[in-house]
């Protein structure tokens, strides 16, 4: 026996004061709802209701079971209400996952900004650079960059991620300016490690109009973007790394654009979620907002290195 529905029956039965009324309610036959009843009498061992042809009233252990019962249900409808009416609302929580790179000079910058516009609504935020798995993490919101994630997954791209070379004015005083490629190999170089393979990670170039994958001589390496590009910027060697993090130091002068010719933009950064039909209004809103301006703050790389350039 389904308690659950024998008992929301039941008391769908005293609220209507009428078997059929309460069926057309329930959406069941009256035989169905007189069937349910009286399985719940048998469970129970008691009479709820005094039938007669013509009325229909509570026997003394029906009305005990309706008053404790009816606001149990009251409380779990009212619960099914909130829940229901939460997708029709832009507040609550949104859990978003993306490394480290991405989320810190892309996406935690716009969620003041979407904030600002929906103020119920707050955030959790994983920063790693692993791929995160939606389903297993609870995340709603995910961002990585390289291609599209190859699960079953809505993936959209927000722009492509530009790799640029550069060093330090400090560095480039002491070891003087890289014009080739070949160049690198005398120059002091820093590294990055793929996070899931711990590979290192060759740099990738565009030379005589085809992209090659360059072997550098690293003397630092690193799991994080984030950490190279602080070694970078102590002036421990020359790296690559993506135009988005830099726009500030290159605009301050504080990094060099180097082999400007070698930029490669081929990697892009993707924004993916689940396909649910049911997703809840601020997450929707919240994809509407960063497929919108997300864009606009990758479209500002060549920007930053043409102005550097020109310094």
């Amino acid at each position: 026996m389904d308690k659950a529905r024998v008992i929301s029956l039941f008391i769908g039965v005293v609220r209507a004061k009428s078997f059929s009324q309460a069926a057309v309610d329930a959406g069941l036959t009256p035989q169905a709802v007189s069937k349910a009843v009286r399985q719940l009498e048998e469970h129970l061992g008691v009479r709820l209701f005094h039938r007669t042809t013509r009325s229909l009233s509570l026997t003394d252990d029906g009305a005990r079971l309706f008053e404790l019962a009816n606001p149990g249900l009251r409380l779990l409808d009212e619960a099914l209400e909130q829940i229901q009416s939460s997708r029709l609302e832009v507040e609550g929580l949104i859990r978003l996952a993306a490394p480290t790179s991405i989320g810190n000079a892309i996406i935690v910058p716009l969620l003041q900004e979407f904030q600002q516009r929906y103020p119920g609504t707050h955030f959790d935020i994983q920063l790693d650079d692993h791929f995160t798995d939606l389903v297993e993490s609870k995340i709603d919101v995910g961002f990585r960059a390289g291609g599209p994630p190859e699960r079953n997954l809505v993936a959209r791209a927000l722009g492509d991620m530009m790799l640029l070379v550069c060093a330090t004015p400090g560095y480039l005083e002491r070891f003087g300016v890289p014009r080739t490629v070949a160049d690198l190999a005398r120059h002091r170089c820093t590294g990055f490690r793929h996070p899931n393979t711990g590979r290192m990670m060759p740099w990738e170039l565009h030379v005589d109009g085809a992209t090659v994958y360059q072997d550098v001589p690293a003397v630092a390496s690193f799991n994080t973007v984030e950490g190279e590009l602080a070694s970078v910027l102590c002036g421990t060697g020359i790296g690559q790394v993506p135009v988005f993090m830099i726009e500030r130091e290159l605009a301050a002068g504080a990094l060099v654009p180097l082999l400007t010719q070698t930029i490669t933009s081929n990697r892009g950064v993707f924004m993916y979620y689940q396909q649910r039909t049911q997703m809840p209004l601020r997450v929707r809103h919240f994809i509407d907002f960063v497929s919108a301006q997300a864009p606009l703050r990758l479209q500002g790389q060549r920007r930053a290195v043409n102005a550097a350039k020109a310094r």
